[in-house]
């Protein structure tokens, strides 16, 4: 089995065969057994849920797993495991998402190249056909954005925002869903590439805070009872 298929599956079968009061999880021999794979082998599986903050292996006591500390790389594979995300973690995420995004805004204005400008203006033309063929923009919102992020020429930063989307994979569809949305964030998106493309980094970052403002608003409104529920456990953009 391949490292990331056991990590997936792993952290799943964890988290729906723990017990609810203590959160202990079968042992390493019981686990091995499952997976028919070797103790070494769930024992390294563990060892990196470990470091995601999403078990913790005591010593002379068991394996126990603790969802509420899990790191943003956590909660990504929960989302691509189908395990459910608690609301307020997401809406967290949604935050610091925001503020990543803003700042990689403002970089883009003077690190941006004529290549990443191309790019966007390709991601733009195909939003444009997706409208017109009443199709949603899920594809296209995630690549106009780690586009941005890209255009930093920072690959730990570009790393960190991927993570975000990995957790969007199930839920932008639905986010995206809705006709109006989809016009109004290409609207949006044309206003953040003029904004790069004038190297106006006080213009770009006002933009794109006031355009992820939607997906905090969603996600704070779901939290409130305000809005639809998700039917999947992951991250929308805006």
């Amino acid at each position: 089995m391949k490292e990331k298929n056991l990590l997936a599956e792993l952290a799943a079968y964890l988290f729906s065969h723990s017990d609810k009061e203590s959160g202990r999880t079968p042992s390493e021999r019981e686990l091995a057994e499952h997976f028919a794979v070797s103790r070494g082998q769930i024992r390294e599986a563990l060892a990196i849920l470990e470091a995601m903050r999403i078990v913790e292996r005591r010593a002379k006591s068991g394996i126990y797993i603790d969802t509420k500390q899990a790191s943003v790389e956590a909660m990504a594979l929960f989302a691509r495991a189908g395990l459910p995300l608690d609301p307020i973690q997401i809406y967290e995420t949604v935050e610091l998402r925001k503020i990543h995004e803003i700042k990689a805004a403002e970089l883009a204005c003077s690190r941006a190249t004529e290549e990443n400008f191309e790019r966007l203006r390709e991601i733009l033309k195909a939003s444009e056909e997706r409208i017109a063929a009443g199709e949603g923009l899920a594809r296209e919102d995630r690549e106009f954005h780690l586009e941005i992020v890209r255009a930093t020429k920072n690959s730990v930063f570009h790393n960190v925002c991927s993570v975000y989307y990995m957790m969007g994979e199930q839920r932008l569809p639905i986010y995206f869903n809705d006709p109006e949305r989809n016009v109004r964030s290409h609207a949006e998106h044309i206003q953040i590439y003029e904004a790069l493309l004038r190297r106006d980094g006080n213009l770009a970052q006002a933009l794109m805070s006031a355009h992820l403002q939607g997906a905090e608003s969603y996600w704070k409104g779901l939290i409130e009872g305000h809005g639809e529920e998700p039917q999947s456990p992951a991250l929308e953009s805006a």
